[in-house]
């Protein structure tokens, strides 16, 4: 399919319909979509690209993605900030330096509220470094191709935050690979990375489970596994 812009910068969408549910495909696994994600970014093999997945989910698929390319996989950390009484609706996104974005929603939470839930994800985001270090050191990305994937988005807020916490270290260039994410969250991810690969922008979206069959929890030992085995070229 031919790219479409989106915004100032390169912004690639593709449709990939196999199996159809209303008006999106629905995914097999989040392995089915690391595969064809790894396919669509075959123009970075050999450019030894530092593949990050958003833990925890997408971190094996970093894993598939990196395989693929012949690059190195790491996790890039970052916690969403969630609403009150609304667990799945993102205000806000905090990365491991304390840093907060703040998302459409985040005036609908108190200062209090917000103060907590800052340091709820954080103690997550230390507990998550601690574990995956026992793997792997985390990878410098300066003056890297840098592919950060997750299986989808929603409002976009986590990886938003992602991609400017790697920003921060300055890469040589930001792709991010996604499976499936609303056309205004995608549009967004465009003002912000370099690149961005998605496979689908459905028309209805509720929730980024709602295009996979299998979307099983991953665990931190799976991460951790991914983390430990050797690329294969």
């Amino acid at each position: 399919m031919r790219p479409e812009r989106w915004s100032v910068r390169h912004v690639l969408t593709l449709t990939m319909r196999p199996e159809c549910g209303g008006d999106a495909m629905i995914f097999k696994s989040r392995d089915e979509v690391a595969r064809l994600l790894a396919e669509r970014l075959s123009a970075y093999k050999g450019q030894s690209p530092l593949v990050l997945g958003v833990p925890r989910g997408a971190v094996p698929m970093a894993r598939i993605v990196a395989d693929a390319l012949g690059g190195e996989v790491d996790v890039v950390l970052v916690r969403k900030l969630r609403a009150p009484g609304q667990p799945e609706l993102a205000i806000g996104a905090v990365d491991e330096a304390g840093t907060v974005l703040r998302g459409p929603y985040f005036d609908i939470a108190d200062e209090d509220y917000v103060r907590q839930e800052i340091r709820a994800q954080l103690e997550i985001l230390r507990a998550r470094r601690e574990t995956y270090t026992r793997a792997q050191r985390a990878i410098d990305p300066a003056g890297r191709i840098v592919i950060i994937v997750d299986d989808g988005i929603a409002t976009g807020s986590s990886i938003t935050a992602a991609i400017r916490s790697v920003r921060a270290r300055k890469p040589r260039q930001i792709i991010v690979a996604i499976g499936v994410a609303p056309a205004e969250s995608l549009d967004r991810m465009g003002a912000e990375a370099d690149e961005v690969v998605c496979l689908e922008t459905p028309l209805d979206f509720s929730a980024v489970g709602q295009f996979f069959r299998d979307f099983s929890e991953v665990t931190d030992e799976m991460v951790v596994a991914a983390l430990s085995r050797p690329v294969h070229a």
